[in-house]
């Protein structure tokens, strides 16, 4: 949710001159342009504090890690090729020294070569191409081998079988690495995508392209559990159901490093119970100020200065599966639902004005981004809405809206369930799973029938993220049985452009298709507020909406 400059990347021009120039030149001041991004008064460098935290889905792989429990922590712990500017979200050279190409579709990467893990052993290009091919590998059922598609041979190491195990017997992948990696020295490989991909530098940042260390490879299981990385911060300790602890790194090698000595990451399963403990002086920083606190600003009343805000990559919507639910199969039974809902009274009521009504499917702050996509299916018009539902066939039995318990959702699903009953004359009711990972896990074994509240944060700042990685068939995010060619081929063509205005419109045109077939209902782009003791010295939200935990200091 970033205003961001836009900067083409043309084939014959390196990806370093796009990274390069992304980094200079006219970009807005993020103070104005992104509302606010968010700096407490200064403190001094070292001292610890405590953040809220949740359960990891899994352990802490980054290729196995595609939610926000266990990425923030993978965050303060890993580097990757790429850094994403905390005011911009552009992406820097962080262990690459350079990233080069000329046809989008062959590159080269060159590392630097005194980055080193926190172990003490050194990057290299093995860290890189080994730790993609574990990734890509299906047996290894990494959650984040999609992001690998693109690079040659990836199709070759995928299961082929059916069934409970379609990794055994005739079912196993053909290879066990990627044709289109190659390491050339120590601090050299290349990558060659099986189609042009126009963006491919700017996703270099994202957690599941980390590289890992030999320790990994040695016993992934036991990594898992206490994880070895080459970021400003290095693991300590996770209790399970309590806390994560992370420790500055002393031998960090990059750019950006951590000024803390220490981050405990407090697992809570209540929003407001994390906020009273904010408010104690038992928690230094909360990420996301619950919906009980917005309401008449109580928040700030609180918290007086001690607040910080600004608008983020981040979109939710509610999602369906019809092979879960087949009642729900009709985009136009989905579409007058969606009109059913009043997204602006329930942000007054319940956010007290803190959100952004959607009216499309990828967030306003990423290049590419198209007003209004959505049309007067994302405006509320109970009229419209029932006459749409009416022409549809109507809809019989009773509805309900599944979120994750341990998220702050209850208030705005049941509010969305009011909505739409009123509107329709519908039996909805909002239903709580226990926790987030649970809801994740039921979720894909499709387990859930009716709506389900589901959200977004960019992994990389492009139109393509809010795009390929949840609507692709198969992809690892696609929890809603979504299969459309037209909207493949599409992503297809931008990704073979020549440029990225090029390749933005044609992605446009696949999120056309999406408005068109309707496999999820926009609510709200992100903005995030946060709240923070007095202990904390500097503060800075990135566009990713997570604290800027490299940067932040404490007070003595």
């Amino acid at each position: 949710m970033r205003g961001t400059t836009r900067t083409m990347a043309v084939a014959g021009v390196s990806a370093l001159a796009l990274l390069t120039a992304a980094c200079s030149g006219d970009s807005a001041d993020p103070s104005t342009s992104a509302g606010a991004s968010g700096s407490a008064s200064a403190g001094a460098a070292g001292g610890s504090i405590v953040v809220n935290g949740c359960t990891p889905e899994n352990p802490l792989i980054a290729s196995n890690t595609g939610e926000t429990c266990g990425g923030n922590v993978l965050d303060t712990i890993t580097s990757k090729l790429v850094h994403y500017n905390t005011d911009t979200a552009q992406p820097e050279m962080d262990i690459a020294e350079s990233i080069e190409t000329e046809d989008n579709q062959n590159f080269t990467v060159k590392i630097k070569a005194d980055y080193k893990f926190d172990d003490g052993t050194p990057v290299t290009s093995d860290s890189f191409v080994k730790a993609w091919n574990y990734a890509s590998y299906g047996p290894n059922g990494q959650g984040g081998s999609y992001f690998f598609t693109p690079i040659e041979g990836f199709a070759d190491l995928q299961c082929t079988g059916e069934g409970d195990d379609p990794c055994a017997g005739a079912g196993k992948p053909k290879a066990e690495e990627m044709t289109g990696l190659k390491v050339v020295d120590p601090t050299t490989f290349t990558i060659k995508t099986t189609e042009k991909v126009s963006n491919l530098p700017v996703r270099l940042g994202y957690t599941a392209f980390a590289p890992q260390p030999e320790a990994f490879f040695a016993d992934p299981e036991a990594f898992g559990k206490k994880p070895v990385g080459a970021g400003p911060f290095k693991f300590d300790s996770w209790t399970e159901g309590q806390s994560i602890v992370v420790v500055k790194n002393p031998d960090y090698s990059g750019a950006y490093p951590a000024k803390l000595d220490k981050i405990d990451f407090k697992i809570y399963q209540d929003t407001d119970a994390a906020y009273n403990e904010l408010l104690a002086g038992q928690l230094d920083v909360l990420n996301a100020i619950p919906v009980s606190a917005l309401i008449d600003d109580k928040y700030k009343t609180d918290l007086g200065e001690r607040t910080s805000q600004r608008e983020t990559g981040v979109i939710q919507y509610v999602g369906i599966n019809p092979k879960a639910d087949p009642s729900l199969a009709n985009p136009e039974i989905r579409r007058a639902i969606s009109m059913a809902i009043d997204r602006e009274a329930i942000n007054k009521a319940i956010f007290n004005g803190t959100r952004v009504s959607a009216a499309g499917w990828v967030s306003p702050v990423v290049d590419g981004f198209q007003e209004n996509v959505c049309g007067e299916s994302c405006v509320f018009d109970a009229a419209k809405a029932k006459a749409a539902l009416d022409a549809a066939g109507g809809y019989t039995g009773k509805l309900t809206l599944t979120y994750n318990g341990d998220g702050d959702h209850k208030a705005w699903t049941e509010a969305t369930c009011n909505s739409i009953k009123a509107a329709l004359s519908i039996e909805c009711t909002a239903t709580p799973k226990v926790d987030f990972k649970t809801f994740l896990t039921d979720l894909g074994e499709e387990k859930i029938k009716g709506m389900f509240r589901m959200g977004w944060v960019m992994d990389y700042p492009s139109i393509e993220n809010f795009l390929a990685p949840i609507y692709t068939a198969g992809a690892d995010s696609n929890y809603f049985a979504y299969d459309n060619p037209a909207f493949e081929k599409a992503l297809q063509e931008a990704a073979a452009a020549p440029s990225l205005d090029e390749a933005n419109a044609k992605y446009q045109e696949a999120e056309k298709v999406i408005s068109a077939d309707f496999p999820t209902i926009p609510m709200y782009y992100g903005k995030a507020t946060m709240g923070f003791s007095e202990k904390v010295g500097d503060l800075k939200i990135t566009p990713f909406g997570n604290p800027d935990y490299a940067s932040m200091t404490a007070k003595s």
